[in-house]
């Protein structure tokens, strides 16, 4: 019976995971930084306080989370002669990877729907999305993310290890788990593929569906109205493809390639929740003018004090 697994890693070179200690470290710090400083910001400006800026906010926490659950854990073994995880924490890590990933999902298909009604039904943009409605749709995106991320745990806990137990990544996920299970797994990895694969794909087309009908919506427009609402959406398609780009890979493709796994493990859980907070600060302006007034009013609150 197999009471711990042990990670294989991103590298066996002791010079290399030096540096992939310091730069992973360097980006966790980016990412516990940049989105908790957009979740603060979104809170204290009221000028924000839009159905908009609510999304990205429930975003970036999401981010913060989903990224704590492998990161952490990722930097402390690059100076482990044993990457050892507890079967406990191993499908602690695989319920929390997809709960908050399950969340985001449901978010990034909110954050479409709201750009949707703000730029194809202006007029009934204020009562399509009311607060009520915003608060129903956080509360259902994470609660959606707790559905699946159970159905997970329920694949995972049924099955039988009594032998290998070393996983060739740096975090445990149902795929490389099930493939140390003590029986045939044949069934399994098409319900996997069922269950995660096909709400990643049908999430990912239905996204790309709506934005390409905004985009079309935002041609038909004078340039000096549209140019505002094509930079947020770009910014929202460019998050949309960062955060579904790897899953579509890991979950939804048949023929799994280990190298290509790892690096798009490694793109999901580290790189897009970094990039998600600078694409969305960079190129809105709203928010950068927040972040300002913000600042200011801390260096005036420090120079009373």
């Amino acid at each position: 019976m197999v009471t711990e697994f042990i990670f294989l890693g991103l590298s066996n070179s002791q010079e290399l995971q030096v540096f992939l200690f310091v730069f992973f470290f360097v980006f966790y710090v980016g990412i516990v930084f940049g989105n908790l400083l957009i979740v603060i910001t979104v809170a204290s400006v009221s000028h924000l306080h839009s159905p908009m800026y609510f999304l990205l906010a429930n975003l970036s926490l999401i981010d913060l989370c989903l990224s704590s659950v492998t990161a952490p854990k990722m930097i402390a073994d690059f100076f482990s002669i044993r990457k050892v995880i507890s079967f406990k924490g191993c499908l602690t890590q695989i319920f929390l990877l997809h709960f908050f990933g399950g969340s985001e999902m449901v978010i990034l298909v909110a954050m479409a729907f709201d750009r949707y009604v703000a730029i194809c039904k202006p007029l009934h943009y204020t009562t399509i999305m009311c607060s009520n409605v915003c608060v129903g749709i956080a509360t259902s995106a994470w609660g959606i993310g707790l559905l699946h991320s159970v159905i997970q745990l329920a694949f995972a806990v049924k099955l039988p290890f009594c032998g290998p137990n070393e996983v060739d990544n740096f975090y445990c996920d149902l795929p490389g788990i099930i493939k140390l299970a003590c029986t045939d797994t044949y069934r399994l990895d098409i319900m996997v593929i069922a269950n995660s694969g096909v709400l990643t794909l049908c999430s990912f087309v239905l996204l790309i569906i709506s934005y390409t009908v905004i985009l079309m919506t935002i041609q038909r427009r004078p340039a000096d109205r549209s140019s505002k609402a094509l930079s947020t959406l770009t910014a929202h398609i460019t998050v949309v493809i960062l955060f579904f780009g790897p899953c579509v890979f890991i979950y939804a493709w048949p023929f799994p390639i280990e190298s290509l796994d790892k690096f798009l493990a490694v793109f999901y859980s580290v790189v897009t929740p970094l990039l998600n907070p600078v694409i969305y600060t960079l190129r809105n302006k709203d928010m950068k003018v927040a972040m300002r007034r913000l600042r200011n009013w801390n260096v005036r609150c420090r120079m009373k004090s």
